[in-house]
């Protein structure tokens, strides 16, 4: 109902008495300092990604879940929060000040920027456009990792042909062009495919794991699920079945479709080569409302992905999106955004268990935020869902989370509602919000990465999102860069360069010689 977590009182004493925070400190000092660069070549990368899952997102859902384990949550640590290396990327659109999912998975996955509700193309093309899509096509690290012999997988709560794993394969003017029956009359005649045929076309994506089934069968076909509900049916006006089309393109392998867990959990790793795995219609349920009888959590399809991918000698890449984090945002729902975060921390640790990080490189990042504030001054261990214990100058409460924009704001003969004996906490709460909007918008700050592994170094500093896909595939030897691999092959042959990490100039040899010279002068002018 909003009141207090218990806070453990063992734990206010010891935090009174200022040796627990020194001794705190210097326990993350000796850490930092202990910290060993991690220059190897990455054989797999994992990019683990939130949408919508800004700054103030990661807090709020650090305390929550805590507050989840009975603790006051304020101290909780998340298993993204123990990555060593941590960054702030830009998200701006080469169009727009506050980005969308597209344009950013455009840029971390292709690095490229570009326009905002494109997927796969530069900022040469126009949004909705079909003809400038020709000849503006960039690739993704998805596509550059599979060129060079890794395994590739995209695991995702939404729909697989949704913004953010589209980037990763497809090319499009309009990120809605979900199957052929979105195409208005000017991309068919302009001879742009939809994104669920360019799933099949583009790319050999090895697993495949999340929703949009409907995108993927004949209009009319019945939905296996739901056979009587006419939204769940097909859609496509081609009548194909883009699922029986991608099972046959797959002779000679073992390939795997299934679309309820009973299915997926009888898949076997080590017998499967290819897995597409469609649970819903559209996007998954909330993991709230997830039934886990028919659906699995996303810890469970990460851990799929990487037991199949795993077994290539060469190594591999899987996008893992938490899709939904985005979508309870937009409801302006804390609840069901929150705990999606939650699932996708706990995905997190799963993938970290089934991988080396000598080997493996992981990151955790967003794809942008939004108007989503964490304010008043809420006692320590006050439910993070919960009220402000002081009102407002209307003299009414106020969430702790609220948005700036939304469907939460209701305002009736000038003042808000009163929401002392509502549950805030409920799954369902609509946060108040300051604009009325039937959606609420994403924010447009920097986003954190956090980054383990091979080269995680890398991700230090501020920097444009577009970046992130040039320094995977930099860390993994894929894509055109392959310096880091030929330096590695051949350390003899690594040109000599200055081992201060704040200097990005190489140490020329007049420079090695004039050091040598300052040291011979102070070391006579010394003695």
């Amino acid at each position: 109902t909003g009141e207090p977590f218990k806070v453990n009182l063992n734990s206010i004493f010891e935090e009174e008495n200022p040796e627990f925070w020194r001794s705190s400190a210097q326990n993350t000092l000796r850490s930092a300092l202990s910290r060993k660069l991690n220059s190897n070549v990455a054989k797999n990368i994992v990019l683990f990604l939130g949408d919508g899952m800004g700054v103030t997102t990661i807090t709020a859902a650090r305390i929550l879940k805590g507050q989840l384990q009975n603790r006051s949550g304020e101290e909780t640590v998340m298993n993204m929060d123990t990555f060593p290396f941590v960054g702030l990327a830009k998200v701006y659109t080469v169009d727009f000040q506050i980005p969308d999912s597209a344009a950013t998975a455009t840029a971390y996955l292709c690095g490229v920027k570009t326009n905002l509700n494109t997927v796969g193309v530069s900022a040469a093309a126009r949004n909705g456009v079909c003809r400038s899509q020709k000849g503006n096509e960039v690739t993704s690290i998805l596509k550059w990792a599979k060129d060079a012999g890794k395994s590739v997988g995209i695991v995702t709560t939404t729909r697989v042909q949704h913004a953010t794993p589209a980037a990763s394969y497809a090319h499009s003017a309009s990120r809605t062009w979900y199957s052929d029956a979105d195409l208005p009359t000017s991309a068919v005649t302009g001879g742009c495919m939809d994104i669920a045929s360019q799933l099949l076309r583009n790319t050999d994506i090895d697993v495949i794991i999340g929703g949009g089934r409907k995108y993927m069968t004949p209009k009319g076909f019945p939905d296996p699920e739901y056979p009587t509900d006419l939204k769940a049916q097909g859609q496509r006006k081609d009548n194909r079945n883009l699922i029986n089309e991608w099972l046959s393109m797959k002779e000679g392998k073992v390939a795997r479709y299934v679309w309820n867990k009973t299915d997926f959990d009888a898949v076997d790793p080590e017998k499967t080569d290819y897995l597409m795995a469609l649970f819903e219609p559209g996007d998954l349920r909330f993991d709230v409302e997830r039934d886990p009888s028919m659906d699995p959590s996303i810890s469970e399809t990460t851990e799929k992905a990487i037991r199949i991918l795993k077994k290539n000698p060469k190594g591999f890449f899987l996008l893992v999106e938490g899709g939904r984090i985005d979508q309870g945002h937009h409801d302006s729902r804390a609840s069901m955004a929150l705990h999606e975060a939650v699932a996708l921390d706990d995905a997190v640790a799963r993938g970290l268990e089934l991988t080396n990080e000598e080997e493996t490189l992981t990151i955790v990042t967003a794809d942008h935020s939004h108007a989503f504030t964490f304010n008043g001054y809420p006692f320590r261990g006050n439910s993070i869902l919960g009220k402000s214990p002081i009102f407002a100058m209307d003299l009414l409460p106020y969430t702790t989370l609220m948005y700036g924009n939304g469907p939460g704001h209701k305002i009736t003969n000038n003042k808000r509602p009163d929401i002392r004996n509502v549950d805030t906490t409920d799954k369902d709460y609509v946060q108040q919000a300051a604009v009325p909007l039937d959606s609420e918008t994403h924010g447009g700050e920097d986003v954190a990465l956090f980054a383990r592994g091979p080269m995680a170094h890398l991700f230090q500093g501020v920097y444009e999102q577009n970046y992130i896909a040039h320094a995977m595939a930099f860390a993994a030897c894929v894509g055109t860069n392959q310096e880091h691999c030929a330096a590695t092959a051949e350390p003899d042959k690594t040109p000599f360069t200055s081992i201060d990490p704040g200097s990005s100039a190489p140490n020329t040899p007049f420079g090695a010689m004039t050091t040598v010279m300052l040291s011979i002068t102070m070391s006579v002018l010394l003695h």
